[in-house]
């Protein structure tokens, strides 16, 4: 009998259905678990599934029946890789779940800003188009996305479809190499990326090499005063020195999906930045669509089915 735990079972949201494995099995769900109730909740568990709950080295060594760290998300920087491996408890992930969901996020974000459209809808809702006595009011610049160059960081399934969207709309596409390396085939080099892009977009994970990958540095170097578009991991992106960059000109506006930590402080940057008119932030929710949810939920079933089988899909250790 394989003992499930799923830690923060309420980051899906209701209605979607969890797998029903067919081997032997007992599945319990908590909606969250704070660090002091994680072993507490996983005591005996063989297969722990995590979506955001940290579980570090000393979680890991207090959990001597766990076989499985089961992230039900792509993104696993909140579980200790090297300690799982040290201990021999497998690692996965969900990969290519959300390669629609984030996309068309991002590029409502990218449009939403170009286009002015939060700023437009808050003036016609307080009355300013029958103000202005005109059939149209201009209030705010308006650009388009044609001929425009797309920046992004991250060329993997997500980052692949954003550029395709990106040469739907007649963008100029380009992909930047990792920062302070000589790019890759396919790639320009990081700083000019940063120097020449109209719009900004991450798509790349957070580790040692990417944390502030984009701060004070970055911003004072892009000339074009381009929107800046975050989907992926807060800690890419230093939210106080965005919001300076906001303030001298550097960006001309930013669409943030995440941030670090989540929720972010009520007295944040990032929370000063949701009130103005040209950021948009969410609540980490790009990832968020239905369809995209379910596909999560499926596949993870998939992962649990292979590893109980002695199978190595999605495997991160």
């Amino acid at each position: 009998m394989h003992k499930i735990v799923f830690l923060d079972a309420a980051t899906l949201a209701e209605g979607i259905v969890l797998p029903t494995p067919a081997f032997p099995h007992e599945w319990r769900n908590f909606k969250a678990t704070a660090p002091a109730d994680l072993v507490a909740h996983a005591e005996n568990a063989e297969i722990v599934i995590t979506n955001k709950v940290r579980i570090d080295a000393e979680a890991i060594a207090a959990l001597p029946k766990l076989k499985l760290i089961a992230c039900a998300a792509t993104g696993y920087d909140n579980v200790d890789i090297a300690a799982a491996r040290k201990t021999g408890v497998a690692v996965t992930n969900i990969r290519a779940y959300s390669e629609n969901s984030v996309p068309e996020h991002t590029f409502a974000l990218i449009l939403a800003l170009q286009r002015q459209l939060l700023p437009y809808v808050a003036e016609v809702r307080a009355g300013q188009w029958q103000a202005s006595g005109q059939f149209a009011f201009h209030s705010h610049r308006i650009h388009d996305l044609w001929g425009k160059r797309l920046g992004l960081f991250g060329s993997g399934d997500l980052g692949g479809r954003v550029g395709e969207l990106g040469k739907a709309f007649g963008m100029d596409v380009v992909f930047a190499s990792r920062r302070k390396e000589a790019p890759k085939p396919g790639h320009l080099p990081f700083d000019e990326v940063i120097a020449t892009s109209d719009v900004l977009s991450l798509h790349c994970p957070l580790n040692d090499q990417t944390r502030n990958m984009i701060g004070a540095p970055e911003f004072s170097a892009m000339t074009n005063k381009p929107i800046l578009i975050n989907t992926a991991r807060g800690g890419l992106v230093d939210e106080e020195a965005l919001e300076r960059a906001l303030d001298a000109g550097f960006v001309a506006g930013a669409g943030i999906d995440v941030t670090r930590p989540e929720p972010p402080p009520a007295d944040s940057a990032i929370m000063r930045l949701a009130q103005r008119p040209d950021c948009i932030v969410t609540p980490h929710v790009a990832w968020a669509s239905r369809e995209a949810q379910q596909a999560l939920a499926d596949q993870l079933g998939k992962v649990l089915a292979a590893f109980v089988a002695g199978e190595r899909l999605n495997r991160l250790d």
